[in-house]
């Protein structure tokens, strides 16, 4: 009984051992999901041998005026074969590595044709030689000398020689705006010159004439020689050597003192602002032939003017000054740029009321122009109070029509030359009959 009992006792102990083993051979035994798995990718691999992969061309882009020979830079439809999974068990045959060496050749050869005509259409793109052409070099010579200023500057100019209180001069007016546009362009040319280096990092500038290579240096200096020295003779000999010597004065001015300060200090835009009151003021001397006060007049509204019109423009235009390295108020002292602008807007009405004072123009012009001097003011008070794009471009926009349409109500609002000389004739006469009565 106690053998028997003994024999229970240890079977009972051994189950849980007995049973753990089963477990574990039938774990052995059964297929796992990971088996199961592996038989399955070995199916698939020897039974479908065709299977591919396609590389699906890209959609033809739109073809760029700048860039030729496209039709090398296409894609090509590409088919590129997988091979299949060989089991581990089975060895490797001779016939597959030898297909492999061969595709890898195939391959390997396409390459090398493809890729020298890739690399030259891409050298091609990078390194297009640039031919000056005949036909295209008035346009470039229009973009160096930046005919759109030039076309305000005469304009200017001519305002300031209608404005002037004396007969109308056909052949003098034309003699001043054609010296006075050559001056301008030999003077912008010159400034193109110094500035190529800092041109070249600004969006703005950067596709100019000679940033782009479209022009040699030594050509744009003969242009701007060809250009400054018949204007500042023409000034002198045709006009009068008053006139030739402002303009001389304005070239010098723009090109070493406006340029090199731009880099330097703030006080550009005071010099720049000089240079651009100084046309008006050729015009009166180009007609007068001396500086009075309605020639000072004209430059303090151009002068004033150009406050609004440069500060509002720079503002909108911060990272480019900051990134070609310009020192501008918009960008150092952007209070002051404001500040500055609003001055100058509110100004103009000043200016405005002088008119009349000097006998330049009759009591109507301040009366006619105050709307438009109010708007103007306006918008210079808008964009010092919000100090954003919109308010800025708002300002400047509103410059290009202000001057414009101030100058034409100047010019319509302008007393007479007959009514200055028959004022002048009863002065005189008064005069005289005064002294009759002194005389015994």
């Amino acid at each position: 009984g106690l053998f028997v009992w003994h024999l229970k006792n240890t079977g009972i102990r051994q189950i849980p051992c007995q049973f753990v083993h089963l477990c574990r051979v039938a774990n052995d035994r059964l297929i796992t999901f990971q088996y199961f798995n592996f038989l399955k990718r070995m199916y698939v691999t020897q039974y479908n041998k065709d299977l591919s992969q396609r590389a699906k061309p890209k959609s033809d882009s739109v073809a760029s005026p700048f860039c030729e020979l496209q039709q090398f830079d296409q894609e090509k439809k590409v088919i590129h074969k997988i091979r299949p999974v060989l089991p581990v068990h089975q060895p490797l045959s001779e016939t597959p590595s030898r297909n492999a060496l061969r595709q890898m050749k195939s391959a390997a050869k396409t390459e090398d044709s493809v890729t020298p005509v890739k690399a030259e259409s891409k050298d091609h793109k990078q390194w297009k030689e640039m031919k000056l052409r005949l036909d295209d070099l008035p346009g470039i010579l229009a973009r160096l000398s930046k005919i759109k200023l030039t076309a305000l500057v005469v304009s200017t100019a001519s305002a300031g020689f209608a404005m002037a209180p004396v007969p109308f001069d056909l052949t003098c007016f034309l003699l001043a705006s054609l010296g006075t546009g050559l001056a301008s362009c030999a003077a912008n040319s010159i400034n193109q010159f110094f500035e190529v280096p800092f041109d070249s990092n600004m969006n703005r500038t950067k596709n100019r004439p000679l940033v782009r290579g479209q022009i040699s240096p030594l050509l744009a200096v003969c242009f701007a020689a060809s250009c400054g020295v018949p204007g500042i003779a023409l000034l002198t000999l045709g006009v009068n050597p008053l006139t030739g010597a402002l303009g001389a004065f304005n070239i010098f001015l723009y090109t070493c003192c406006y340029t090199p300060m731009k880099r330097m200090s703030i006080a550009n835009t005071w010099v720049g602002a000089v240079v651009g009151a100084i046309p008006p003021v050729m015009g009166w001397t180009a007609a007068t032939g001396s500086l009075d006060a309605g020639a000072l007049l004209l430059g303090g509204i151009l002068y004033s003017w150009q406050f609004p019109h440069f500060n509002a423009l720079s503002w909108g235009l911060r990272e480019d000054y900051s990134r070609g390295g310009y020192c501008m108020m918009s960008v150092t002292h952007p209070g002051l740029c404001r500040r500055v602008a609003l001055r100058h807007c509110l100004a103009l009405i000043g200016l405005s009321m002088v008119a009349p004072v000097l006998d330049i123009t009759t009591w109507t012009f301040p009366v006619i122009s105050l709307p438009i001097n109010l708007y103007i003011s306006y918008l210079g008070f808008r964009f010092y109070r919000d100090a954003d794009r919109s308010s800025s471009r708002k300002l400047f926009f509103c410059s290009l029509w202000h001057l414009p349409m101030l100058l034409l109500v100047m010019f319509t609002c302008k007393k007479s030359f007959l009514e200055k000389e028959d004022k002048g004739d009863l002065l005189g006469g008064n005069h005289g009959r005064a002294m009759e009565i002194r005389l015994p």
